[in-house]
């Protein structure tokens, strides 16, 4: 068969195009692998002492309490970030139990104010943290907590649970002044470990704070305890999971060839 110039000229032209969308296709499919994990302070630490002891303090009303309290620890902490008027988490979460207390008629005395606070500093690690923290360190995957606890909250955390040498130094929202979901708030992945954005998983504990991160941009993980349906906000998580062991695998997949 013989060509001629312009046959010659549309073949090799067909061939190069082929071969630029092969490459632009691998690359698409491509993915970082991941080598960091920036963890919210839920997925870590379990909260229910600090509700268990609201219903000990006020039977009957502990729940109720505990609910309200939550709600509002949250609200308070996205419409200060929103007007500009930033306090640190614990304040915001003891203006919310003040709060709280008051929407219930509740009698909340100074002893059941700081019994209740103090409960904070004494939450220790879910049953599954400690072994998939130390795999994902055998992994070399580098992690610290992007929280909106303060430094000295999620210092007695890691004291309580005996996980002082896994983490590196916190991403407490203090450092931005800007609660999640705020994009400044979860910069400070990208700053501190000094990853592109598609190497740091961001595991998350709210289906809230997951919708926060994937919109950002981050590899996301909902590490979903509750067993609640993904949030209607137009973005889901890359991956959902129960528990600590589930992130340790969604990495591991991410980085096998």
């Amino acid at each position: 068969m013989t060509l001629n110039r312009r046959d010659f000229l549309n073949l090799t032209a067909g061939v190069t195009a082929g071969l630029l969308v092969s490459k632009a296709t691998i690359r698409a499919e491509t993915k970082s692998k991941i080598k960091a994990v920036a963890f919210d302070g839920f997925t870590t630490f379990n909260p229910q002492t600090v509700f268990t002891l609201a219903e000990e303090l006020f039977p009957g009303k502990g729940a109720e309490l505990s609910s309200a309290w939550r709600t509002r620890q949250f609200d308070y902490a996205w419409l200060r970030t929103l007007s500009g008027r930033y306090v640190d988490f614990w304040q915001v979460t003891e203006d919310a139990l003040v709060f709280a207390a008051k929407l219930l008629k509740l009698e909340l005395s100074t002893e059941n104010r700081r019994q209740l606070m103090g409960a904070y500093l004494e939450i220790k690690a879910w049953p599954d943290a400690l072994p998939a923290l130390r795999s994902l360190k055998d992994m070399g995957i580098r992690m610290a907590f992007l929280s909106n606890f303060t430094a000295a909250m999620l210092d007695a955390a890691v004291k309580n649970s005996g996980l002082e040498d896994i983490f590196e130094p916190h991403l407490s929202t203090d450092r931005a002044r800007a609660y999640k979901p705020d994009p400044r708030a979860y910069q400070m992945a990208i700053d501190t470990f000094g990853l592109q954005r598609d190497e740091i998983v961001f595991a998350a504990f709210g289906g809230w704070d997951a919708a926060g991160a994937k919109s950002f941009g981050y590899p996301t993980f909902w590490v979903n305890r509750m067993n609640l349906p993904v949030e209607e906000l137009g973005v889901a998580p890359d991956a959902i999971g129960g528990n600590l062991n589930d992130v340790v695998n969604f990495v591991r997949s991410r980085n096998t060839p």
